[in-house]
């Protein structure tokens, strides 16, 4: 039975969005990405497929610049390049994350094996339930392979052989998820199984997308989470094909990734990214109720339909004066800054340049004195280093009268004595 949200996406705003957002991301490959919308395929269970579980329309709000409205307990939305916090809601609250775990999986993964490396999985993998991709005792396959099913068809059994095989057990990599997740300074995180069905684990909308981003640091973890369908070998007989799960890669022009995931604790859950040109950014919705795919494009088409990426602070460029004992030292931006603002706000751009405190003279070219700050409508958008545009040097010691030679003092004062001789004289 196909589910459909409670109305019909709108067609004004899918041409909207489909001529300004079509065509970008990713570039040419089996994933579509940036194709116009469709309908996801029937998911590919033998013999015929059964109907979509996927819904087949989008129901989002006309683009608009206020505050999005969900029904997602929590939500962010983020530039995927720079981090740059562009909504959020009860973002740091901790929640079951159910599969949209597998992404911390998959960065483990990336960062500890290579993708040609053959797996053989084991009983613990092949004993899991839920989604799975079938996986044969002995079996062996690649990680590649296992990393398109863990991704895309968020197979359970995958997890488990790829946490075998990094670390000899799905409790040991659990311990390793932990380990990473304290690295990446993720403090709302606790994991407590691979692939997230145990509901004893938690995250955040906030770490998660942290987490995503660093994942997106592996070209191929960006290469799967774009890819609509794959083709697994199977150990004997007609190879496994797999169907993503993350219907906006049908139903969102610019989707590219990233991951779905539902328990009932949980709710239902997707890390989602979209671009345009060169601007993308990630949502994150966790704990909907209902429908996630309208939630994260409601999300997708805030960041990329309202906000615009404007060179704020250029390098080198004159950023004011510091005062340093005082002398006036001339500054200038030690870096570029950009930063991604809403339409209705870029009259409210402003910069001010705040000096450090405890300098003292001597102050050479190229040494910071202070930071340029740029913020719209009085929240700060981010800052750079203001530097030395010269050098200033220290005040010289007080001018001081010549030292006298002994000779001419005694001149001098034989001249004076003479004259005082002399006087009654003259």
């Amino acid at each position: 039975m196909r589910r459909r949200g409670p109305i019909a996406f709108a067609l004004t705003l899918s041409l909207v969005v489909a001529a300004l957002i079509g065509g970008a991301g990713a570039g040419s490959c089996a994933s579509g990405t940036g194709a116009p919308v469709s309908t996801p395929p029937p998911t590919p269970v033998p013999p015929f497929g059964s109907p979509s579980p996927f819904p087949t329309a989008l129901v989002t709000p006309s683009p608009a610049p206020r505050a999005p409205r969900l029904g997602a307990r929590a939500a962010i939305l983020e530039d995927l390049d720079t981090g740059q916090v562009l909504f959020e809601r009860a973002a740091r609250s901790r929640r079951p994350v159910a599969s949209v775990t597998k992404v911390m999986t998959a960065l483990l993964v990336l960062e500890k094996l290579s993708p040609g490396d053959v797996v053989t999985a084991g009983r613990d993998a092949t004993g899991q339930t839920g989604s799975k991709l079938g996986l044969a005792a002995g079996e062996r396959i690649t990680v590649r392979n296992l990393l398109y099913a863990l991704l895309l068809q968020s197979s359970n059994d995958a997890a488990v052989a790829l946490a075998d095989a990094v670390a000899g057990s799905a409790p040991r990599f659990v311990e390793l998820m932990n380990e990473r997740a304290g690295e990446l300074g993720l403090r709302d995180t606790r994991f407590a199984s691979p692939n997230g069905l145990d509901d004893r684990g938690y995250s955040s909308a906030t770490d998660l997308a942290a987490m995503t981003r660093e994942a997106y640091g592996h070209s191929l973890f960006a290469q799967i989470v774009r890819t609509k369908t794959w083709n697994i070998p199977a150990p004997s007989g007609p190879s496994r094909h797999i169907q993503n799960r993350n219907a906006l890669l049908w139903l969102y022009p610019g989707a590219i990734g990233v991951k779905t995931g539902f328990t009932s604790p949980a709710g239902r859950c997707i890390i989602a990214t979209g671009g345009r040109g060169e601007t993308r950014v990630l949502a994150v919705v966790l704990g909907e109720p209902g429908e996630p795919f309208d939630d994260a494009a409601t999300l997708l088409n805030y960041g990329l339909l309202e906000f615009v990426r404007v060179t704020l602070i250029r390098l080198g460029e004159s950023v004011g004066t510091v005062d340093v004992q005082g002398s006036p030292v001339p500054a200038v931006a030690g870096a570029d800054l950009s930063a991604l603002v809403r339409r209705d706000l870029l009259g409210a751009v402003g910069r001010r340049l705040l000096g450090a405190s405890g300098l003292t003279l001597p102050v050479a070219v190229g040494a910071p004195v202070g930071t340029e700050v740029s913020s719209v409508a009085g929240s700060p958008l981010g800052s750079v280093p203001a530097v030395a545009a010269t050098s200033v040097p220290a005040p010289g010691p007080a001018p001081t009268a010549l030292s006298e030679h002994p000779l001419a003092a005694l001149i001098r004062l034989l001249r004076a004595l003479l004259r005082a001789v002399l006087q009654p004289f003259l």
